[in-house]
């Protein structure tokens, strides 16, 4: 029987899959997993969150129209996967930019999408020429990113940096390509709350997610580790606390669906 308690494990300093023991075997299961998956990845989130993870990356995107109404402003979405975040600051660039009257040519770059999973980035390549988003994809290792310091004013991630296998490091690099005053957003799962429709949720999460992704997957490990990464993942309090610590100040969490989703903001000290 599923325990419905919503005492939390203590945090790990990044990601470990089952069987890995440091952050180099978590970092390559990591990869090989989501690859494993990517060709069901999109129809997946959309089916099990109801088409909520949709909404939750427009809100994202949302909250950081002042940056992309700026056609000089640089962003970059890093653990990108199959690409919906890139896309959705895409669109709202586009939107800022046709309201500011500013032709969409103006904007120094497109936002830029990485990750270190190679399936991943070519389904969201796919999908970037299909809908001819504003949006490129390359190559990178969050805990490495192969950019200046102070390249970017703006840095997002959503449902990725859980994976990561530092997560310190992560922010650590964040911030470092961050320009002193640009802003970060990191819009993650997160363990529910109390009451009796967190409980619900917490047993949909725990049993009933793993086995219908699974099952369509034809992976049920990648739908295993899904809650108990989440599990194991920083509370928002944890997680400000940590950003805090990294180089950031105003940092706010704002949760939505019954607490099980955090989106963080905060600046660039």
């Amino acid at each position: 029987m599923l325990s419905m308690t919503t005492e939390k494990p203590m945090a790990l300093p990044g990601t470990r899959p089952e069987g890995t023991v440091d952050e180099r075997e978590a970092a390559a299961h990591v990869r090989e997993m989501f690859g494993r998956i990517a060709p069901r990845y999109d129809f997946l989130n959309h089916l099990l969150s109801l088409s909520l993870d949709r909404v939750w990356r427009r809100r994202t995107a949302k909250r950081f129209a002042h940056i992309l109404g700026r056609p000089d402003a640089r962003a970059i979405d890093i653990c990108c996967g199959t690409g919906d975040l890139a896309f959705a600051l895409a669109r709202e660039r586009r939107r800022q930019l046709r309201r500011g009257r500013a032709p969409e040519s103006e904007a120094a770059m497109p936002v830029i999408g990485c990750d270190f999973v190679e399936p991943m980035l070519e389904r969201a390549a796919d999908k970037a020429r299909a809908a001819e988003h504003a949006a490129v994809f390359a190559a990178a290792d969050a805990l490495r990113l192969p950019f200046a310091d102070a390249s970017f004013d703006l840095v997002t991630t959503a449902f990725g940096f859980r994976n990561l296998g530092n997560y310190e490091q992560g922010l650590r690099e964040i911030a470092r390509v961050l320009r002193p005053g640009g802003e970060a957003a990191i819009l993650e799962f997160t363990e529910p709350g109390a009451g009796p429709l967190a409980a619900v949720f917490r047993f949909y999460f725990r049993r009933v997610l793993p086995l219908v992704g699974g099952a369509i997957s034809g992976n049920r490990e990648a739908y295993r580790y899904l809650p108990g990464s989440v599990a194991m993942f920083p509370s928002p309090e944890e997680l400000a606390a940590l950003m805090q610590r990294c180089g950031f100040r105003g940092v706010r969490a704002t949760t939505w669906n019954l607490g099980s989703v955090a989106l963080h903001t905060a600046l660039r000290a």
